[in-house]
């Protein structure tokens, strides 16, 4: 993997994780919460695995963020409310990783901490 993808891949489960570990309030959002901490990690982790081909399979990136949105789209349809949008957010992430363009990689980046904080605002 190169450093580029490798330090995408670290950024997306730091942040995926740091939003989904922070206390959830009511009893029945804390069950969604760990649910959702569950997938998401689930989600990253297959992403940041798939990087691996990245560097010899140029389409690799694209194919693993396509399958990394439709997955945190299709947990996003269970919820509703601000936990619901945060999700789509983050499967929206994935969008700017099926470019080659760095701007794009960046930005998508970037987006995973507007992401942690809806989370952290949801799950509190």
């Amino acid at each position: 993997m190169t450093p580029p993808r490798r330090r995408i891949a670290l950024t997306i489960a730091t942040f995926a994780l740091a939003g989904l570990t922070t206390g959830c309030g009511a009893i029945g959002t804390a069950v969604d919460c760990n649910a959702v901490a569950q997938e998401i990690t689930v989600i990253s982790n297959e992403f940041s695995t798939s990087l691996g081909s990245a560097a010899t399979d140029p389409d690799a990136m694209k194919k693993a963020a396509t399958v990394a949105s439709d997955k945190a789209n299709a947990l996003a349809g269970k919820y509703d409310g601000e936990l619901g949008a945060a999700l789509k957010e983050f499967a929206g992430a994935f969008d700017g990783f099926k470019s080659n363009d760095v701007n794009e990689l960046t930005a998508a980046t970037s987006k995973l901490g507007s992401f942690q904080t809806k989370i952290t605002s949801a799950c509190s």
